[in-house]
């Protein structure tokens, strides 16, 4: 996706037995989406941080979803069930969805984990990439990309730097289904 392309239609299960669809979070002014997964070193790394997210900006009309697509077969910590307990374990409290077809990750055009998508409530993608720029110490992050963008958006205006790549593992995709 590029920056203004609108938020494409998805139903994909989520780890507390129920599916979601983009117009989950409808009645929110902003939508972040997340892929990520279990087992990459990077995406490990965020998960506070993303919970910190979640808890600083959901009442103020932030939705967040987490997506995790990676092949299964060869990175078994990845599959549904264990997705389940790593929810669980970590007690997130936000959305943990399984692209097992990577139909919506490949959409997106997310190329790592973790990868965050920003949509506005007019569900325009309005920032993508990294989360801040310090991925393996929280205390020696100087910028905050994503939590910026978030505020940005929240305010209803345009992002400085709507895109910084994003630093994690690469998606690890079915055979055959590689991006071009």
């Amino acid at each position: 996706m590029k920056i203004g392309d609108p938020l494409f239609d998805f139903k994909l299960p989520a780890t507390n037995g129920n599916s979601y669809t983009k117009y989950h979070y409808a009645d929110r002014y902003a939508l972040l989406i997340i892929v990520s997964c279990n087992h990459c070193p990077y995406s490990r790394a965020y998960w506070n941080r993303i919970v910190q997210l979640y808890n600083r900006y959901y009442e103020d009309n932030l939705g967040i979803m987490v997506i995790n697509g990676n092949d299964a077969n060869r990175y078994p910590d990845d599959s549904f069930e264990n997705m389940k307990k790593y929810k669980n374990e970590l007690k997130f409290p936000f959305i943990y969805l399984h692209d097992e077809k990577q139909e919506v990750i490949r959409q997106l055009g997310a190329m790592r984990t973790p990868e965050v998508f920003l949509f506005n409530s007019k569900r325009d993608l309005v920032y993508k990439g990294a989360i801040d720029d310090s991925w393996d110490n929280e205390n020696a992050v100087t910028r905050v990309y994503l939590e910026d963008a978030i505020e940005y958006t929240l305010d209803g205006m345009d992002i400085d730097f709507p895109e910084i790549p994003a630093v994690g593992c690469s998606v690890k995709w079915l055979p055959g289904n590689e991006p071009a």
